[in-house]
């Protein structure tokens, strides 16, 4: 009988210039540039199953994980908090590049049950990724601005012409995304979205863009992969607070905050909202709450193709 092929375990630690890398065949860390010609020199050498994790680096990792997928690679892409919980528990005192390297070897060949391959984002996501994020730094700065320089009357007439330039050009981002949509053959989904209560143009071109980032099985995945979910933390008969795992973007996590809090205030989601503060949340929980049965019927929505129809007040009152 034929034994098993074992994977070639590897874990590399990336950097805008470098790749350290650490495989099960070797104890020596390797170090290579962190350039497409390099990385594809490398990948080639390599034989067998092949399963590589990395952390996720600001843009500094897509190059090596498109192409040790494209080479047919088992890639799994880890999240750098949850990383650095895995180096406590396991005892690690240092922290250097041939040391994460080490960590994320050993990170993805003993807990990869539990970890999900990553697969590339369809063309195109990651243009509208960055025109989002783009447009979240400019509406965090211009409320940064707005909020520092109003208390100040002597610059009211330069701090108002700020900000109209500002509203400008959060216009012309708003107007790139919509075309990118539209190019995608997306725009005519997020239209769908927007006739929710509360689900703005910005809103609802967010959330086409992440359902469209990968194959979710059911409404809960997609709220988990929004950072929505809630951790659960009970032990014996001690019951732990509710947090949000918020794993996800958090842009987006702010678009359906600022959503829910415009959806409150009208007739359809009103009661679902003083339903939840009379249940005891407080009034950010029951927003959170909101936000995420926005989340879900924009998913079914998108899912379905099937057409808002609001809900009468007498459902929403007995929403959950």
């Amino acid at each position: 009988m034929a034994m098993p092929v074992q994977p070639l375990w590897i874990g590399v630690d990336v950097s805008k210039a470098t790749l350290d890398i650490s495989t099960s065949q070797a104890q020596a860390v390797i170090t290579l540039p962190n350039t497409a010609t390099r990385i594809r020199t490398w990948l080639k050498s390599l034989s067998g199953p092949v399963c590589l994790g990395l952390e996720a680096t600001n843009t500094f990792h897509l190059e090596l994980a498109m192409q040790a997928h494209a080479y047919g690679f088992t890639v799994y892409l880890l999240n750098g908090y949850r990383l650095s919980k895995y180096r406590e528990s396991v005892g690690m005192r240092a922290k250097t590049d041939p040391s994460d390297a080490r960590l994320i070897r050993r990170y993805v060949q003993n807990e990869h049950e539990d970890l999900y391959p990553w697969t590339p984002p369809p063309k195109g996501y990651m243009s509208v990724q960055r025109l989002l994020h783009r447009r979240a730094t400019l509406v965090q700065a211009r409320t940064t601005l707005s909020q520092s320089l109003g208390g100040m009357p002597e610059l009211k007439t330069s701090v108002a012409a700020m900000l109209r330039k500002m509203d400008h050009l959060d216009q012309l981002i708003c107007k790139r995304l919509k075309q990118a949509l539209v190019k995608l053959d997306w725009y005519r989904h997020a239209r769908r979205c927007q006739a929710i209560e509360g689900i703005g143009p910005v809103n609802s071109m967010a959330l086409t863009t992440l359902f469209h980032r990968g194959s979710f099985k059911s409404a809960d995945a997609f709220i988990a992969f929004i950072g929505m979910d809630v951790r659960v933390r009970d032990s014996g008969k001690c019951r732990g607070r509710r947090k949000l795992t918020k794993r996800g973007d958090p842009e987006v996590r702010r678009l359906l905050y600022m959503a829910a809090m415009t959806a409150c205030r009208s007739a359809t989601w009103k009661p679902f909202y003083e339903r939840a503060l009379a249940r005891g949340l407080t009034r950010i929980q029951a927003l959170v709450a909101l936000g995420r049965k926005l989340a879900r019927i924009a998913y079914a929505l998108l899912k379905t193709g099937d057409s808002y129809r609001p809900k009468s007040r007498e459902e929403a009152c007995t929403s959950t």
